[in-house]
C-alpha cells in the first residue's frame, strides 16, 4: 500500500494534510446543522439555541475522543420524541394537563427543563460505563425488525407533531402521538396561508432537491438547507407583515377559541448577542432522582441515544471511501462524556447522525477534523449572527423536520421488512403501532415480545432463545465453527463471541448444516461480519444453507432446516 492510498486519520498529521478539504466540508455540514439542531431543540421543548450547545459539543469534544473518522455528532431527529416526552412527563406529573400544554405560551416547559438535564447527565455517565465496560455490542441485542420499527415510528411522530408548525396552526400539545394526527384534520381549515406558503414551499425543495442534484452540478455542492434559508427569511420579512394590527399580531382558531400570535412566535427566538447567551443555560436539577419517571426518561435516553448512535456508526463505517472501522466502545464513551458535560448546561442527547454524517462524506471529508470544524462555525454563529438567526421562520425548520420524519419512516422501509419476510413485517408494524399507541419502551417490548412469539411458531423452542450449542475446530489458516440448534437474535452476542476468539489473521468458516432455524438478525449480523472481514482482508464464510428454506426470496431472510433433512 503506497503512502498515497494509506487511510487517512484525523491525528496532527492529518489535521495538516487534510486541512482544506475537511474545513470546506466543515463549513458545508455546518450551513446544513444549524438550522437543524435549532429545529430539533425547538420541537424537543428546549430553547432553539441549546441544540446548537448540544452539536458544538459534539464537535468540539468528540473529535479528541473518539477514532470515528467521518460521523458528525450532534442533536437528532431521533431523539426529539424522547426529549419532549421526558420533559412532557415531568409538566404532567406536576399537575399541568393537556389544555396547560396547548395553550400557546412557548415558555410552559421551561421550569421542567432543568429535570431533563439531569436525566442528561445520569444517562451520559452511564453511556460512560457502557463504552469503559466495551458494551459497544448493545446494538446487537435487539431485533432488526425492532429498531427500524422503533426509528420509523419516531419519524411519523415528528412528522404529526410538526405539521402543526408548518400551517402556521397552534402546536398540538397532546402527550399521545397519535392525536396529532387524528386532530390534524379539525384544524387544517384554520391554517394561516402566510406561514403555509413558506412551509410547503420549504419541504418541497427538500423532496426535489436530489433529483436537480442529478441534473445540476452546482446543486451537489450547495444544501438545499441553505437555499431555503436564503429564501424563507426574506419570504418571511414579507409575507408576514400582513398578520393583524399594528402591534403584528393574528389570529387562528384553535378547539372553538382564539388564539392571538405574534410575528415573534413564528420566528427563531435565541439570545441577541453574546452576553445573552448564559440566559439560556439550564443547570441539572437532581430532586426527582427518586421518581420512577426520572429513572424511566434515563432508561430512554441511554437505550435510544445509545442504539441510534451505533447503528448511524456502523452505517457511517459502510459508506468510509477508505472502510476504516470506528471503535464503538471508544465512540460510544465519546459520546458519554460529551452528553454529559453538554447536559450539565442545559443541551440536548447527541448521538453519531447520520443525514449529515453521509453529507460530510459526500462534501470530501478525510479526516474527524470536518466535525471539529463543524462544531467550531456553529460556536462562531451564535456569538456573531444571533440577528439572522432569530428571522428564521419556524415553518422552514419545521419542514426540514418534516422531511427527516419521512427518511426515517419512509414507505420503503415498509416494502423492505415485507421483502425481507412477512414476520418481519409483522414485528416492524407491532413496534410502530405499540410506540405510538403507548410509549417507545413498551413499543419496543412489544416488538421483540411478537418477534418471540413468531419465532417459536417457526419452531424455535423457549431454551434454544438462550443456548447456541457450536462445534469448533481448526483447518490450517480457516477456523471452522458448526451450529446446532436454533440462531436467534438472543444468543447472537454468543455466536459473535466465538467467531471473535479465533486468531486475528485467520479465515473463518460458518457450518450452518447442522441449524434449525437461523433468524433475520443473525443473518444479517453474518453479513455484516462478511464484510467487516473483507475490508482486513480476511475470508469470512456462511456455508451449509442449501437445505434450508428461505421465509422470503431476500438473500438474508430467516432460514429453517426442514424436519425430512434434520
Amino acid at each position: 500500500m503506497t503512502a498515497e492510498s494509506l487511510p487517512p486519520v484525523g491525528n496532527a498529521a492529518g489535521f495538516r494534510k487534510y486541512f482544506k478539504s475537511d474545513l470546506i466540508s466543515g463549513l458545508l455540514v455546518f450551513l446544513i446543522a444549524l438550522p437543524l439542531c435549532l429545529g430539533i431543540s425547538g420541537a424537543s421543548g428546549f430553547p432553539a439555541i441549546n441544540g446548537v450547545f448540544t452539536a458544538i459539543a459534539g464537535g468540539l469534544i468528540c473529535v479528541f475522543l473518539s477514532n470515528s473518522e467521518l460521523t458528525i455528532k450532534g442533536p437528532a431527529a431521533g431523539m426529539i420524541a424522547i426529549c419532549l416526552g421526558a420533559v412532557t412527563d415531568f409538566a404532567v406529573s406536576a399537575g399541568l394537563t393537556k389544555d396547560d400544554l396547548n395553550n400557546g405560551d412557548p415558555t410552559i416547559y421551561m421550569q421542567y427543563l432543568p429535570f431533563v438535564a439531569a436525566v442528561g447527565v445520569v444517562a451520559g455517565v452511564i453511556q460512560i460505563i457502557l463504552g469503559a465496560i466495551r458494551a459497544g455490542s448493545l446494538a446487537d441485542l435487539f431485533p432488526t425488525a425492532v429498531i427500524h420499527g422503533l426509528l420509523a415510528s419516531i419519524g411519523l411522530i415528528i412528522i404529526g407533531k410538526q405539521l402543526y408548525l408548518l400551517l402556521g396552526l397552534k402546536p398540538n400539545g397532546s402527550t399521545e402521538a397519535y392525536e396529532a394526527f387524528l386532530e390534524l384534520p379539525v384544524h387544517i381549515p384554520h391554517f394561516a396561508w402566510q406561514v403555509a406558503i413558506i412551509g410547503i414551499a420549504s419541504l418541497a425543495l427538500l423532496f426535489v432537491y436530489p433529483h436537480l442534484k442529478k441534473q445540476f452540478a452546482i446543486c451537489k455542492i450547495i444544501p438545499p438547507q441553505l437555499i431555503i434559508l436564503v429564501v424563507a427569511i426574506p419570504a418571511a420579512m414579507f409575507l408576514f407583515q400582513d398578520f393583524g394590527n399594528a402591534k403584528r399580531e393574528y389570529v387562528i382558531e384553535h378547539n372553538g377559541h382564539e388564539v392571538v400570535q405574534t410575528v415573534k412566535t413564528l420566528l427563531v427566538k435565541v439570545p441577541e448577542n453574546a452576553a445573552a447567551l448564559p440566559s439560556s443555560l439550564i443547570y441539572p436539577d437532581f430532586s426527582k432522582v427518586n421518581t420512577k419517571i426520572f429513572w424511566y426518561w434515563v432508561v430512554m435516553f441511554t437505550l435510544v441515544g445509545s442504539l441510534e448512535s451505533l447503528l448511524s456508526a456502523k452505517a457511517v463505517d459502510v459508506l468510509d471511501p477508505w472502510k476504516r472501522k470506528s471503535d464503538l466502545n471508544r465512540d460510544l464513551l465519546a459520546v458519554g462524556i460529551a452528553n454529559a458535560a453538554v447536559a450539565c448546561v442545559g443541551g440536548l442527547p447527541m448521538i453519531s447522525e447520520i443525514v449529515r454524517s453521509s453529507a460530510n462524506k459526500d462534501f470530501g471529508a478525510k479526516t474527524r477534523w470536518a466535525n471539529f470544524y463543524h462544531g467550531f462555525f456553529l460556536l462562531l454563529s451564535i456569538v456573531l449572527l444571533p440577528f439572522l438567526l432569530n428571522k428564521i421562520p419556524l415553518a422552514a425548520l419545521a419542514a426540514m423536520l418534516i422531511y427527516a420524519g419521512c427518511r426515517l419512516a419512509h414507505y420503503k422501509e415498509f416494502l423492505h421488512m415485507y421483502h425481507v419476510g412477512k414476520e418481519q413485517l409483522i414485528i416492524f408494524i407491532s413496534t410502530i403501532i405499540g410506540v405510538l399507541a403507548i410509549d417507545l419502551l413498551w413499543g419496543v417490548a412489544i416488538g421483540i415480545a411478537v418477534k418471540i412469539l413468531c419465532e417459536m411458531l417457526l419452531g424455535v423452542t423457549p431454551i434454544q432463545f438462550f443456548r447456541l450449542p457450536v462445534f469448533m475446530d481448526e483447518d490450517g489458516k480457516s477456523q471452522r465453527i458448526v451450529l446446532h440448534g436454533s440462531a436467534t437474535f438472543t444468543n447472537w452476542l454468543m455466536l459473535k463471541k466465538k467467531i471473535n476468539s479465533f486468531p486475528a489473521d485467520s479465515d473463518v468458516v460458518v457450518d450452518c448444516s447442522d441449524a434449525r432455524f437461523i433468524d433475520h438478525t443473525v443473518m444479517s449480523r453474518l453479513d455484516e461480519m462478511r464484510r467487516d472481514f473483507q475490508a482486513a482482508g480476511r475470508n469470512f464464510s456462511v456455508v451449509g444453507l442449501g437445505d434450508h428454506k428461505a421465509l422470503s426470496h431476500d438473500e438474508l431472510a430467516a432460514r429453517r432446516l426442514p424436519k425430512k433433512a434434520k
